[in-house]
């Protein structure tokens, strides 16, 4: 029989018409797996009647936030609240498969993190959010050096001190998954990824596509700068240094001299790539 106890997370607004059926529905698959475990509830100061729902469910660990801090503030007050080493968190919106968590859960001795990637065969992805899924999944790829088919699906399990490593770097609102996985793909961490279905949302998501897509590629930039600089360094500083050589010749071409905006754009690339190096060194100590 397995003993490591699982805590699950759920971070939860505004999810009275689900809440129930999703927290008994993991009771359930969680019993037929043997492991020992854990639900912490957290309501993020839900407008419903989401609170007086989760007061109805027996053994479970509610929290209630005073104020709307937001979906990674609600992981992070859950993990703080567990005590298994190992989380695994799950939205309550009735979205992700309950069923699929065994096979999350058969990987969990071989890998850091394990994703439930939602590349199935039934997945319900809005319209308007597959491009800048499609753009994102991508762009992280290559920051990261590796393959992510689903940058911050919502359904995991990972290793407790991942998360107290990088504690500081999780924002309060909805990058959580992608901060995480990210951090683990940058430091040599493993990652398993295991298809799983979508189903459609029944009430509002209160994510906007252009907004928070915006929010998502600030966040990588951001990180890859802190893990691995040079990604963002080296190709800017060979954009910039194609460009003044080019102007260069055409300058040249034309007048006989290379004129000041060449000389400027080849120093600044030479200065970029320098920074990169320079941030890269930082990085390493």
């Amino acid at each position: 029989m397995p003993n490591q106890i699982i805590s699950i997370v759920l971070p939860i607004y505004n999810e009275q018409d689900a809440v129930i059926e999703t927290i008994e529905k993991i009771k359930v698959v969680m019993n037929k797996t043997k492991y020992p475990f854990e639900i912490i509830a957290v309501n993020d100061c839900s407008k419903d009647s989401t609170k007086e729902k989760l007061k109805t469910i027996n053994n479970i660990t509610g929290i209630n936030s005073i104020t709307n801090c937001g979906y990674g503030a609600s992981i992070k007050k859950g993990i703080k609240e567990s005590i298994g080493d190992k989380i695994l968190i799950i939205d309550a919106d009735s979205t992700y498969p309950v069923e699929s968590i065994p096979s999350l859960l058969e990987h969990i001795n071989t890998y850091d993190m394990v994703v439930g990637s939602r590349t199935g065969t039934n997945v319900h992805i809005p319209f308007l959010r597959r491009p800048a899924k499609w753009f994102l999944n991508n762009f992280a790829s290559y920051l990261a050096n590796s393959k992510i088919p689903d940058l911050n699906s919502g359904l995991r399990i990972f290793n407790k001190d991942i998360a107290l490593r990088f504690w500081n770097l999780f924002p309060e609102r909805f990058s959580f998954t992608s901060t995480i996985t990210m951090a683990c793909l940058t430091n040599g961490y493993t990652v398993k990824y295991v298809p799983i279905d979508y189903a459609k949302r029944s009430g509002k998501s209160s994510i906007s596509p252009i907004k928070d897509f915006i929010r998502f590629t600030s966040l990588l930039l951001r990180l890859t700068l802190y893990f691995r600089p040079l990604k963002v360094f080296v190709p800017c500083s060979l954009l910039m240094f194609i460009v003044g050589l080019t102007k260069g010749y055409i300058d040249f071409s034309r007048n006989g001299q290379v004129g000041s905006i060449a000389v400027t754009l080849t120093i600044a690339a030479i200065q970029i790539g320098f920074l990169g190096l320079i941030a890269e060194m930082i990085n390493k100590k």
